[in-house]
């Protein structure tokens, strides 16, 4: 069995990579980074490293990346400047420009974890990780939006062919617009192989369309539970996740439908920062599908 790969979004987590809040974090401007606030260097670390308590208790092996390794707040959000596949990780170019360094850091450390790179992005081709969402594991969902764009998916569609794996792309809507953060994964996680989370409101029809198609069920955020990340949920396993405390109608939702859910405090590191539980994890190697 291979140390890396599984491109699914919900076998169970068994490599992960994280990086713990450091110095470009604590220190960061909100107005800069748009954040909601600054962050609180030590409570922040407190709760990362209680959210890695709950990635270790649920049998996953946690690895490390140096969130400093670049002068980049966004650094402890490890999902969005790699994908990593059977083939091995695609390292991204960060349609956000401050975080347009990530990426090689990334790739360094994923390098010494024993996973190669297998392709890279570059020049205008953007995405980042939080666009990328597998449908199953011969089909990529792209979300095109202000983070991803059509260049970045076609690269991302070459780089895939090998693998044969399916590039669909999914239009985003404007929303706040360029300077805030709405990736196809903050209105959609996929967290078993017929079960999904949405936030209705902004997902776009023809992707809603497919995911039913698909035979999907889908476990509904309610509007009020939108702004405190309720869609952004991590699979640790199929129907096991995690989750940003402050959405107990998503959660109840969320037991109805057959699964065990965790929680994390993330005032610090996800309701300042605008990025939750799949944000703040890479994952390396997952059971296939």
């Amino acid at each position: 069995m291979s140390d890396f790969g599984g491109q699914n979004m919900f076998g169970r987590l068994r490599r992960v990579l994280v990086a713990r809040p450091g110095t470009a974090f604590g220190g960061a401007d909100p107005r800069r980074w748009h954040y909601a606030a600054s962050p609180e260097p030590v409570a922040a670390r407190q709760e990362h490293d209680r959210l890695v308590g709950i990635l270790e208790a649920s049998g996953a092996l946690v690895c490390r990346h140096d969130a400093d390794a670049v002068a980049s707040a966004d650094a402890i959000f490890v999902h969005d400047p790699c994908i990593v596949t059977d083939g091995g990780a695609i390292l991204l170019n960060m349609g956000k420009p401050l975080r347009r360094d990530e990426p090689e850091a990334v790739g360094a450390t994923l390098q010494r974890l024993g996973v190669p790179v297998m392709a890279r992005l570059e020049g205008e081709q953007r995405a980042e990780g939080g666009d990328l969402l597998w449908l199953d594991e011969k089909t990529l969902a792209v979300g095109i939006g202000f983070r991803t764009n059509a260049a970045g998916a076609a690269a991302l569609r070459r780089a895939l062919a090998p693998l044969a794996v399916a590039v669909v792309e999914v239009p985003l809507p404007y929303f706040e617009g360029p300077d805030a953060c709405l990736h196809l994964m903050s209105v959609v996680s996929v967290v078993d192989r017929d079960l999904a989370v949405v936030y209705p409101r902004l997902l776009p029809v023809p992707f809603w369309q497919r995911l039913r198609d698909a035979d999907y069920a889908l476990v509904e955020v309610p509007e009020d539970e939108f702004p405190s990340m309720g869609p952004n949920v991590l699979a640790l396993a199929p129907r096991h996740v995690l989750m940003l405390e402050g959405n107990p109608r998503t959660r109840a939702r969320l037991e109805r439908a057959g699964c065990r859910v965790e929680v994390y405090r993330g005032h610090e590191i996800s309701l300042k920062a605008e990025g939750g539980a799949t944000c703040l994890t890479r994952p390396i190697l997952r059971e296939a599908d």
